[in-house]
Order: C-alpha cells, then sequence, then structure tokens
C-alpha cells in the first residue's frame, strides 16, 4: 500500500507518508453519507413555541429591531430624512404615474401603500421604494399595448371628429395594472418564501446596467412627446421604440412652443439646482426640494396664466382627493401578463437587492435576500389591490434618505405620512399642473442612468465577455422592448457561462523550483516539468458539454497521438495474431509429418506440451515495433472540479483505459469530496480503477510516482 512508503518531501526535511485516497479513508475513518428519514424530517417540521417566535420575527422584521430602536440617536435624523424623502416621493409619483400610462393619482397611492408596508417586513434601513422609471416604463410598455387609447375613441356630438375617452381609458389600464402588481407581488412572495432570493444572481452587474441604460432611452423617447407637445401613436412590440422617435420626428413641425419653453425652463432649473445640490452636499442640511419648488411654482403660473386654454399647454388634470376602497383584481388578465409580471419581479428585486446591500456593507448591517423579496412581493401584492402599481428601489430617494441623517425604515414611515396628507388634502391642487414639468423631472433623473454609458470604456479594459454582455442587453432591450429583451439578454447571459465552461484554459503544470508548488509550464519560467510525469489541468468543471474536448486537449497536451497509437497497436496485434496462428499451422503440419515418418511422436508431444503450458508474454510497444510515449504516468489536476455527471464518468473511464493501453498510468489529484461521492454513486471505481490512484494533492501524487507505480496499475494490466 502507498502509505507504507516513506518519501522524503525535499531534502534534508523529515520523511513523512504519501497517502491515496483509499489510505485516507481508512486512516481518517470517513463517514458514510447520512441519510435522513422521515421521522427526522417530522421531528425538524415539528413547530415549538420558539420556533414560532423565530418565524414571526424572521417575516415580520420590525418587531425585533422597533422595540430596540434608539429613540434619542436616530428619531431627529430619520423624521428630518423622512421629509426629505416625503418631499422627492411627491413630484416622481406624478411623474412616474405619467410614465406607466396612468392617472397621476396612483403614482401617490404607490408612494403611500408599499412605503408603509415596507416598513414591517423590510430589512434594509437605507432603501427608499416606490416608484421607479424603469418599472414604470416596463408597466407603460404593456398599457399601450394591452389597453390602447383607440379602443376608447368616441364621436364628438354626432359629427366625424373623434376623441379618446380618457375616463374609460384609465379606469381600465388601472385595472390592467393592479392585476400586474398583484401577480407580480405573488412571485416575489413565492420566490421569498421557496427561498429563491439566488435568482438575482442570473442578472449580473453588466446585464442590470445594460438593461437600465436601455431602460432610461426608453423612457427618454417616451417623454419627448411631453416636451415638443405632440401627440403620437402608442405603439408596442419589437421596434417600437424606433417607430415612436420617427413618428415624433415628424411631427417636430407640430412643436407647441409653449410646452418646449416649459420643459426647458424646468429641465435647465431642476439640472442647476440638482448640480448645486451634490456639489455642496456637505454643507446643506438638506438638499433643496427643486422638484417639489417646480411643480408648486408652474402649477401657480399655469393656473394663474391658464396655460391650458391660451397656449394649449396640456395639464395634469384632475386629482381625486381621499382613498379608495381595495378592488379585487381582474383575474383575466393573469394569462397576457404573466410573463410580463415576472419579468418586472426579477428585475425589481435586483435592483433593490443591489441597493440594500451597498448601504448595508456602508453601514454594517445585513439584509436578508428572501425577506426582501418577501418584503417587497407583500408591498405589491396588497398594493394591488388599492390602484397601485409595481414598485422597486429609487437610488436618488435611498441616498437622500441615507445622506440627510436617515437610520431605520421609519423615515419610510414618515415619508408615507407626508404623501397620505398630500392625497386627503393637497393632491386636488395639482390639476394645473403641466405635463411637461413632469417629463422634465423624468428626464433629468434619467442622468445617473446615462452615466452607465461609461462602463463601455471600463469593461473595455478589464472584461470583454462581460462587455458584450452588456452591449448585447443595451441593444436586444432597445430593439426587442423590455420584456422580450430582458429574455434575450439573460438567454446570451447564461450562453456566456456555458461558452466559457467549455472553453476553458488546459494547462501542463511543472513544479516551480524549491517549492511543492505546481504552475502552468507555459506562463512560469521557473516551472518545469516533472520528468516522466504529465500533469494536466482544465481552469474548468468537467459535464457533458465539454467532458470530450477535455479529453482531446490532454491527449494533445501530453505530446504524441494516443488515439494512432492505439489504432497501430490494435493493427500489430492483429498481424501478430495471425503470425502466431500461421506458425501453430506450420508446427501442426510439421508434427504430423514427423509423426508419419518416424512413428515416434513422445518427443515431440513432450515439446508441444511444454510451449502449450507456459503463457506467452503480453506484447507491449517496444516488443511490437511501436514509439513509446516519454512519460509514464499522467496527474489530472481536479482542483478546479466542482461536479461530474454520468457522462463526465464515462469520459474518464475512457482516458483511464486509452492510456493504459499505451503504457501509462493515470492518477487524479486534489478531487474534491463532493465530486469524490459522485464518482462513487457513478460507479467509477472498480478492481481496475482503485482509490489509490487518488491523492489529496499533485505533490502527494507526484512524491508517490517518484517512488513506486500505482497498485492499481498492477490490477489494469492484468484484468484491461
Amino acid at each position: 500500500m502507498a502509505a507504507e512508503m516513506v518519501l522524503s518531501r525535499r531534502p534534508g526535511q523529515p520523511h513523512s507518508e504519501v497517502l491515496s485516497e483509499a489510505d485516507l479513508e481508512e486512516l481518517g475513518q470517513r463517514k458514510p453519507p447520512s441519510k435522513t428519514s422521515t421521522r427526522d424530517y417530522l421531528r425538524k417540521a415539528r413547530c415549538s413555541a420558539s420556533t414560532a417566535k423565530s418565524l414571526l420575527f424572521r417575516f415580520i422584521p420590525v418587531l425585533r429591531w422597533l422595540p430596540r430602536y434608539p429613540v434619542k440617536d436616530w428619531l431627529l435624523g430619520d423624521i428630518a430624512s423622512g421629509f426629505s424623502v416625503g418631499i422627492m416621493h411627491l413630484p416622481q409619483g406624478l411623474a412616474y404615474a405619467l410614465l406607466a400610462g396612468l392617472p397621476p393619482v396612483t403614482g401617490l397611492y404607490s408612494s403611500f401603500y408599499p412605503v408603509f408596508l415596507y416598513f414591517f417586513f423590510g430589512t434594509s434601513r437605507h432603501n427608499s421604494v416606490g416608484p421607479f422609471a424603469v418599472i414604470s416604463v416596463m408597466i407603460g410598455s404593456l398599457t399601450d399595448s394591452l389597453v390602447p387609447s383607440d379602443d376608447f375613441l368616441e364621436f364628438v356630438n354626432g359629427t366625424n371628429v373623434t376623441v379618446v375617452n380618457e375616463a374609460q381609458r384609465d379606469a381600465a389600464r388601472v385595472e390592467l395594472v393592479a392585476t400586474i402588481t398583484v401577480l407580480t407581488g405573488i412571485f416575489q412572495v413565492a420566490l421569498g418564501l421557496l427561498q429563491f432570493g439566488f435568482v438575482v444572481t442570473y442578472l449580473s452587474d453588466p446585464l442590470v446596467r445594460g438593461y437600465t441604460t436601455a431602460a432610461s432611452v426608453h423612457v427618454l423617447i417616451s417623454q419627448l412627446k411631453n416636451v415638443f407637445g405632440v401627440s403620437v401613436g402608442e405603439h408596442s412590440g419589437p421596434l417600437s421604440l424606433f417607430v415612436t422617435f420617427i413618428e415624433i420626428c415628424k411631427k417636430l413641425p407640430e412643436t407647441n412652443v409653449g410646452t418646449l419653453v416649459t420643459a426647458i425652463i424646468a429641465m435647465v432649473a431642476i439640472f442647476i439646482v440638482k448640480e448645486l445640490n451634490h456639489k455642496f452636499s456637505a454643507k446643506l442640511p438638506m438638499p433643496i426640494p427643486i422638484e417639489l419648488i417646480t411643480i408648486i411654482i408652474s402649477t401657480g403660473i399655469s393656473y394663474g396664466v391658464n396655460l391650458n386654454s391660451k397656449f394649449g399647454i396640456s395639464v395634469v388634470g384632475n386629482i381625486p382627493s381621499g382613498m379608495k376602497p381595495p378592488v379585487v383584481p381582474n383575474t383575466r388578465y393573469f394569462g397576457q401578463v404573466v410573463g410580463n409580471a415576472f419579468a418586472i419581479a426579477v428585475v425589481g428585486y435586483a435592483i433593490c437587492i443591489s441597493l440594500g446591500k451597498i448601504f448595508a456593507l456602508k453601514h454594517g448591517y445585513k439584509v436578508d435576500s428572501n425577506q426582501e423579496l418577501i418584503a417587497l412581493g407583500l408591498s405589491n401584492f396588497l398594493g394591488g389591490f388599492f390602484q397601485c402599481f409595481a414598485i422597486s428601489c429609487s437610488m436618488s430617494r435611498s441616498l437622500v434618505q441615507e445622506s440627510t441623517g436617515g437610520n431605520s425604515q421609519v423615515a419610510g414611515v414618515i415619508s408615507s405620512l407626508v404623501i397620505l396628507v398630500t392625497i386627503l388634502k393637497i393632491g386636488e391642487l395639482f390639476h394645473d399642473l403641466p405635463k411637461a414639468i413632469l417629463s422634465a423631472i423624468i428626464i433629468i433623473n434619467l442622468k445617473g442612468m446615462f452615466k452607465q454609458f461609461t462602463d463601455f470604456r471600463t469593461l473595455w479594459k478589464s472584461n470583454r465577455v462581460d462587455l458584450m454582455i452588456w452591449v448585447v442587453t443595451f441593444v436586444a432591450t432597445l430593439l426587442l422592448n423590455l420584456d422580450i429583451g430582458l429574455g434575450a439578454s439573460v438567454a446570451f447571459a447564461l450562453l456566456t457561462v456555458i461558452f466559457r465552461t467549455q472553453l476553458p484554459h488546459y494547462s501542463i503544470l511543472g513544479r516551480v523550483t524549491d517549492t511543492d508548488v505546481y504552475k502552468d509550464v507555459a506562463e512560469y519560467e521557473k516551472a518545469q516539468e516533472v520528468p516522466g510525469i504529465k500533469i494536466f489541468r482544465s481552469s474548468s468543471t468537467i459535464y457533458f458539454a465539454n467532458v470530450e474536448m477535455y479529453s482531446d486537449a490532454l491527449k494533445k497536451k501530453s505530446g504524441i497521438n494516443v488515439d494512432r497509437l492505439i489504432e497501430k497497436k490494435k493493427k500489430a496485434l492483429k498481424k501478430l495474431k495471425k503470425q502466431q496462428k500461421k506458425a501453430q499451422k506450420e508446427k501442426a503440419k510439421r508434427k504430423k509429418d514427423t509423426d508419419a515418418e518416424c512413428n515416434g511422436p513422445g518427443v515431440a508431444v513432450i515439446e508441444l506440451s511444454g510451449e502449450e503450458g507456459g503463457t506467452p508474454p503480453e506484447p507491449t510497444l517496444r516488443s511490437l515495433g511501436l514509439p513509446q510515449p516519454n512519460f509514464h504516468a499522467v496527474i489530472l489536476d481536479f482542483s478546479p472540479v466542482n461536479f461530474v455527471d454520468t457522462v463526465s464518468i464515462k469520459i474518464l473511464k475512457n482516458i483511464f483505459k486509452d492510456f493504459h493501453e499505451i503504457e501509462v498510468d493515470v492518477f487524479v489529484a486534489s478531487c474534491p469530496a463532493s465530486v469524490f461521492a459522485q464518482l462513487e454513486r457513478g460507479n467509477f471505481f472498480s478492481s481496475t480503477i482503485t482509490k489509490h490512484c487518488f491523492f489529496p494533492s499533485v505533490n502527494d501524487a507526484v512524491l508517490h510516482l517518484n517512488g513506486r507505480t500505482c497498485p492499481a496499475s498492477e490490477n489494469l494490466s492484468t484484468k484491461m
């Protein structure tokens, strides 16, 4: 056994044993795989008082942190932060409702109900949930396609002139969006309960940034009609963005000058003040609420000058006061919007959890990804019954919440109360607010997302594959629209993963001088191959999609044509067998002739019996006159391998068999325990391939080979 060997690891060092995996199993007394019985499952599922309390605190985190809330240290900061964020919620809620193709009051509802609910279920202390541009434009694309304005055209007083019945259209759209929001919440809660918070990992950072950048272009194009004061058709589906843009360009001669001037003045004012807020953020107690100031001033001017009737500037219109009773969503829409609702659920969660983790890391607390899914899902699910549209997390509001002293979601409750007062008493005062002002607010708030175009330069230098994902996501989202574009982007990102595992880096390792470290001989000058041994490593795991390439790369890197040598050996053996058969026939004929002449077969019989009784030696490459490899062993470094499947196990068996055919032994080093267990379950080991050919490290395998051959090699030579 290998355990009986004593080899020195380096000159001058004490001798130590080199153990194979089989020896380690015996020496370390490896435990058998544990099996969980039905009784164990029932015992775990049994509910006790402590378990119920733990679950309650887990699903309603406010019960855990609110009793320990440091009132003296945090309350004033949370109140100031809540008012600051609430002031931002008001204009953004109105603006993002316009973006979603809904009445403005739904934006106020979406800034109240979900924010208030998140206080009870959320785990992030700094996220400001509520309406978000990307989610709003995703919803807007659905309202335009499923409930177009053309379905609500009515003739005016018996004439041929048609107008859109906005009241009926808005009611139908609210019903549709409430259904989408409820379904989005169901998806998020279900994923959270099933511990599927990891689903967001399939949305890599380059994909999310490319997607949100493309979504910001969609947002910009959708608001140009309000900036120029022109009416365009509602388009959906692939290439709808370009159709809308071309139509807007064609109607530029019809631009309403008053609307354009209003939008430009508002954008310039908001942009300048926001830049000042950023520049003097350390000196200002809170950011100047320029958005709120703009809508108040513009509403006053619009009301005083009567901009709508004198200059044809479109205004928001009626904003009803008070709360509305809950309404059950229309389930007949479920089949039409299920895919879009899932996309909204995933995108909204991805944005929310990424921001939450940034703040958690900065302030030293933990965000529960699965609970965040549940919190968002419940906020959307319950909000859908109150005419809310799906929400996510806004970076601009979250940064304000943090910078103005917010320490917990108490700030969120304060901001929701600001919106509640607006809904009950103030909302109706914004009847004359120009839509161009809301579009200006939306466009200026896209600045942060447009800055993501700088990712192109960064990714070009750091990772071209991530750059490809960013570009493909951006282009696909522009061309195919937000829903199909997201699906295509995720599919492409997963394909890049498969592509990279199918084309890993293969290398031959050598020992770095005076160390026990083995590195790629092509990259390290001091790494020298061990004489007579080829050490092979792949940078990827081994599975059905790449195991054939793994086998081919191993044979290529070995420096000999293994398959060709095996073929030559088979031909030589076939030829040898024919020669032996011919020789036996000739010998039998000579024996017969000798018997007939001498009538004394005794000596010949004894001679023949002696030849037949002996076992002829097995032919070797040398005896067959074939070239021999310049190495006697191959070590497969399995350190990057994290799983194997049935196909890879089959090919690995063939690798052992093929190299044995050319008189080369195969060993495996650094095989993870989980992979070792998979090999056992896959019946990889046998009398011809034993655990004695597996070693804990490459160095152990090399030390073992320098002392003796693997015990399995004798088995292979006799049984394969």
